[in-house]
């Protein structure tokens, strides 16, 4: 007779619960959301290597046998046997001297947002480089035609603008700035009204009674218009603008985690862990905010695109990050200025609708990924 032994089955490791497994398989089946999210990481993580794209720099360059990265350090022009300034690297006598005693390697955009293009064949702006013919294009160049300079990284891929600044190399680190902008305000936003939205449900009684008030009173401002009032007296700046647009942004999460946390704060496990002595900051952020995050998580993405397009607006309006900041924003108010070059509002709008959708389609796949219908189904 045979013994039969049996072993039981090691439950399933990992840093996701079975409810977050669940949860992130109903997202990856929305194609559309979970592509997008792959796509939308894609583009921001190649913004955040802007400077290896589009710069006016190169990569890393070797002189006489040293070698050099100048998109990290600040060369003087005395290294390259020139004066004690900053070395403009497209200037031909500094790309001759290194060409001569070494090599260089550029980025594929040899322009940086600010790089102003003295070789443009007419006055800005100047439309993209495969509208024009070579002869075109490079007439600005000593030899015309024939000039080294006049290469494929040196064209403007989408034109300039009425500066002469590569538009290209402005909507990469305008995206950016966008989306780096746009997820620090959703978080610090996140976290205010979290927070205010917990103290105001757990605690109830006079403390929800006056937050309400305040928060109705609050709401009921005139955003855009105090927005535009403090922006105008205050100097533009990144910080000095998030400061600004968080006073107001953090009010729209206040709601749904003050209602959760007043529907779950009379439970049975919320009493036992009372009867035990547990504190209220431990009931709330242990046993209470991991449920009422569910609902706040699905905002996320939404609470992000609306802040991406309130940027886009106050830099529309001329309200927003400082002159000469490469913004999405700045580049649609260059296209309505100068009518007769469309690239101009094109390129920011494309970029805006195709940001904004890819979001949305997050937002979506988010949303049904925590619905509670699917989840437990």
């Amino acid at each position: 007779m045979s013994a039969v032994t049996t072993y039981a089955q090691a439950p399933e490791r990992g840093w996701l619960t079975p409810i977050g497994r669940r949860r992130w398989q109903n997202f990856k089946a929305n194609r559309r959301g979970y592509w997008a999210l792959w796509i939308f990481l894609l583009l921001f993580g190649l913004s955040l290597c802007a400077e290896f794209i589009a710069n006016d720099r190169p990569i890393v360059a070797s002189y006489k046998g040293e070698l050099l990265f100048p998109v990290f350090v600040n060369y003087p022009e005395e290294t390259f046997g020139g004066f004690l300034a900053e070395t403009d690297f497209r200037s031909e006598f500094i790309r001759d001297e290194i060409e001569a005693n070494g090599w260089m390697i550029w980025p594929p955009i040899r322009y940086s947002y600010q790089t102003v293009n003295s070789y443009i064949p007419h006055s800005a702006p100047t439309p993209p480089f495969w509208l024009m013919s070579k002869e075109e294009r490079c007439a600005a160049y000593p030899q015309g035609a024939d000039d080294p300079g006049c290469t494929l990284g040196n064209m403007n891929w989408l034109g300039t603008d009425d500066q002469a600044r590569d538009v290209m190399a402005r909507m990469i680190y305008g995206f950016r700035i966008s989306v780096l902008f746009g997820l620090v305000l959703t978080i610090a936003s996140a976290v205010i009204g979290v927070s205010a939205g917990a103290v105001q449900g757990y605690f109830g009684g006079w403390t929800d009674l006056l937050f309400q008030r305040f928060i109705e009173i609050w709401s009921s401002m005139p955003v855009l218009y105090i927005l535009l009032i403090i922006a105008a007296i205050l100097p533009p700046g990144f910080f000095i603008l998030l400061g600004i647009m968080l006073l107001f942004s953090w009010v729209g999460f206040v709601g749904v985690v003050r209602a959760e946390f007043l529907r779950a704060r009379n439970f049975e496990y919320v009493n036992a862990a009372r009867a035990l002595g547990v504190g209220n900051g431990t009931i709330m952020y242990r046993h209470l905010l991991p449920n009422a995050m569910v609902a706040t998580l699905t905002f996320l993405p939404f609470i992000l695109s609306g802040s991406i397009t309130t940027l886009t607006s106050l830099d529309f309006l001329g309200f927003g990050m400082p002159p000469g900041s490469p913004s999405l924003g700045e580049m649609i108010a260059q296209g309505k200025s100068n009518l007769q070059a469309p690239w101009l509002g094109l390129t920011a709008f494309f970029a805006m609708s195709i940001m904004l959708s890819l979001l949305i389609f997050v937002g979506e796949a988010t949303r049904d990924a925590f619905d509670p219908r699917k989840t437990f189904r």
